[in-house]
């Protein structure tokens, strides 16, 4: 489903933006609820932290039995999750690649993604990596749900990160303008591949 872009507003008619401060839970399904949190309790270390129980949707206010419960990171964030009693995980998406969709949480060190990793081979955990991003490195597992997890150790400095925020708006809008091209040459038949962004910044891998 397209979603179009609202009427431009002028600045001065809109209220500023309230202040995000950081993420506050991120919600999947479940397959089972105690599964799940022997996962994330006992092998990942979050604890179990608050729960929810209802037979109505707050928000949509239709019928479905649920229990939502959620566990906590360091930061205050909240990981989450609803059982829906029926023993079905989410399935995966049929146009999207396994690896697309993920949450990733932070780690202090390589050191601590290296003894995460152990932790979860021990308890049977396919994970992939370490892989270096350049600024920063991280392992890849699945819950059992099939939600795809990344931990992360930032590399790069806050200095880095700044110095990188300054051209990636200008990378983007070019990103941007090509695609604006690529769906113009589709539209006249003239482009059957997905369009290819403009530079690679992981040279040390190649596509054929």
């Amino acid at each position: 489903m397209s979603v179009s872009s609202p009427a431009p507003l002028l600045s001065s008619s809109l209220p500023d933006a309230a202040p995000i401060h950081q993420l506050h839970h991120y919600a999947y399904r479940a397959k089972d609820a105690e599964e799940t949190r022997h996962f994330y309790e006992d092998i990942l270390g979050l604890p179990l932290y608050h729960i929810i129980q209802s037979d109505v949707v707050p928000s949509t206010g239709e019928f479905c039995p649920y229990t939502h419960f959620f566990f906590r990171l360091r930061d205050g964030s909240f990981i989450a999750f609803f059982d829906l009693g029926d023993d079905q995980a989410a399935l995966p998406s049929p146009n999207t690649p396994l690896w697309v969709n993920h949450i990733s949480f932070r780690v202090d060190n390589k050191a601590d993604l290296q003894a995460m990793k152990e932790r979860l081979q021990a308890h049977g955990v396919e994970v992939l990596g370490i892989t270096d991003h350049h600024i920063f490195e991280s392992i890849y597992f699945f819950d059992p749900n099939g939600v795809r997890l990344e931990l992360t150790a930032q590399r790069a400095d806050e200095f880095q990160m700044l110095q990188e925020s300054k051209t990636v708006h200008a990378r983007l809008n070019e990103w941007t303008a090509r695609k604006q091209q690529w769906r113009q040459e589709r539209a006249e038949g003239k482009a059957a591949q997905p369009l290819k962004p403009q530079q690679n910044d992981r040279p040390e891998f190649k596509s054929n």
